[in-house]
């Protein structure tokens, strides 16, 4: 055990002026409030909402979605402007009342992501693949969106 010499005053510094005091209080909102026990993230409360990747090419964006448990015909894909959005439903498996079940932490229910995406896209010609639990979406870019490359002449 270390020993340490008493100073009375030494956890009083942050209250010297009122912005102390108040970024002090911040500080134990924030700890008290982000990491409240037993609850990670929405898990058991049932939410859910699918890992997304976004990757834009010269020509196309690719979104990539996650979406373990779920079929085809449980999702539904729209683009209105720049913004995608996928809505789908995970559905219940049959309930099951063995014994040996310690912990049901899969959710299940309706989700929808919406992204927004980095440049404007035709969406008439998107197309969408599903296989092994991850959709698939490539969105051609409209004409305007490609990079175009001038050559400027130097004389």
């Amino acid at each position: 055990m270390t020993l340490m010499r008493w100073r009375p005053r030494r956890g009083l510094e942050p209250f010297r002026s009122l912005t102390g005091i108040q970024d002090e209080m911040n500080r134990l909102f924030d700890l008290t409030l982000s990491e409240w026990p037993f609850e990670r993230q929405g898990l058991f409360a049932g939410e859910w909402a699918p890992a997304v990747d976004v990757v834009e090419h010269d020509d196309k964006v690719v979104v990539k979605a996650e979406l373990p448990g779920v079929t085809d015909k449980d999702v539904d894909v729209s683009v209105v402007d720049q913004t995608l959005t996928i809505k789908g439903e995970k559905k219940e498996e049959e309930e099951k009342k063995e014994k040996g079940y310690h912990r049901l932490e899969r959710s299940h229910g309706v989700f929808q992501r919406s992204i927004t995406l980095p440049t404007s896209v035709a969406s008439d010609k998107a197309k969408a693949t599903f296989k092994n639990g991850i959709l698939e979406i490539e969105l051609p870019k409209k004409e305007e969106a490609k990079p175009k490359q001038i050559k400027v002449k130097v004389s």
